[in-house]
């Protein structure tokens, strides 16, 4: 049901033709938000997804023009622009013309191994860009920015579950680091410029329309296609999986909270999550973990088909655990995900050989 008053919301998203981004754009549509996103439409994984998902928010791909903003068939309250973060000049053009109320920043350059073979790309979107963005938000009178972070900032962490409280100074990956960079730079902006900024870690987002590059999908493809799989540290891996509804869920339900500066901080013992700025991190996940080789079995059994499994082992850059302490999400903004493992990737494979038009 579409919420009239929403209509008076105006926001910015980036990476609209990204997962989460498609996934959060089309549930604010739906209630009613007057959106404007961005997206560069990189090759890091297949773009005929990214311009499929673009389709159903009602932009095709022969429509697009390099910086142009178009706006949607299908939703009178959407319009989007191809370009990159780093375009400075493309960006304060469209938060000087259009305005916005929120700003949702989940465009970035994702992923751990590609970072040790392309690191630049993660400084150009992930800081330059990022720079860009604070810039706009600071000039513009934005009530709150919401920007992705991510649950491989814990690096060399192994208390568990992984908080928000804990420090994340030692990052094991490139990606990782742009990332914690990106909670200090808004911190940064929180404090000289009262911004109200709200970093989110996410862990290991899964769902209908996801990426190729990682674990749910290729797991999938390749039991599917009766290929081996690449099973990193011998299988002694494992991860809290987040359905992307849930995701969406707690991205909106932190938008709408805007932080206020911590009156209790102290600044002898310091809380990593909070600030006298308006600033704030969460965690977003499941708040449960799964064995690696647990979730591998859940694809076999909804494929009806065995793995063929090949064991590796541990690569640069992984963790070897995630669990998110979801505690402060909870009692601020009243949302814990509650999607389970086995629901979720039913889910997911229901839409993967629907999309992909596989008889199993």
């Amino acid at each position: 049901m579409v919420n009239e008053s929403n209509f008076m919301n105006k926001v910015f998203i980036t990476g609209s033709a990204g997962f989460i981004g498609f996934h959060f754009a089309l549930a604010l549509l739906k209630e009613g938000f007057d959106i404007i996103s961005l997206d560069n439409i990189n090759d890091y994984y297949e773009q005929d997804l990214k311009y499929a998902r673009l389709n159903e928010l009602g932009i095709q791909k022969d429509r697009l023009e390099e910086k142009k903003v178009i706006e949607s068939d299908k939703y009178n309250n959407f319009k989007f622009v191809k370009a990159n973060l780093e375009d400075k000049e493309t960006l304060f053009s469209i938060f000087n013309t259009y305005g916005f109320d929120y700003v949702v920043n989940l465009a970035a350059q994702v992923g751990v191994r590609y970072s040790l073979i392309n690191p630049y790309a993660y400084v150009n979107s992930n800081l330059a860009g990022f720079m860009n963005i604070l810039e706009c938000c600071r000039n513009n009178n934005i009530k709150h920015l919401v920007y992705a972070s991510s649950s491989s900032v814990y690096g060399l962490n192994e208390q568990i579950p992984f908080s928000t409280h804990h420090n994340v100074d030692h990052p094991i990956s490139l990606y990782a680091a742009t990332k914690k960079v990106n909670e200090l730079m808004a911190h940064t902006y929180s404090h000289l410029y009262n911004l109200p900024t709200t970093g989110l870690r996410f862990f290991t987002v899964y769902g209908p329309w996801g990426r190729p590059d990682m674990a749910p999908f290729k797991f999938t493809k390749n039991i599917i296609n009766e290929e081996p799989i690449d099973i990193y540290n011998y299988g002694n891996m494992e991860r809290d999986f987040t359905y992307i509804e849930d995701i969406v869920q707690g991205i909106k339900r932190v938008m709408l909270k805007i932080p206020e500066g911590n009156l209790s901080w102290n600044p002898k013992s310091p809380d990593a999550s909070s600030s006298k700025a308006p600033y704030k991190i969460y965690n977003i996940g499941n708040n449960s973990s799964v064995q690696l080789m647990d979730f591998i079995e859940i694809i076999e059994r909804k494929t009806g088909k065995k793995a063929k499994k090949n064991f590796l082992p541990l690569q640069p850059g992984d963790v070897l655990k995630t669990y998110a302490d979801i505690d402060d999400l909870i009692e601020d903004t009243g949302f814990k995900p509650s999607t389970g493992i086995e629901t979720g990737m039913a889910k997911f494979i229901d839409w993967y050989v629907d999309y992909y038009k596989i008889k199993l």
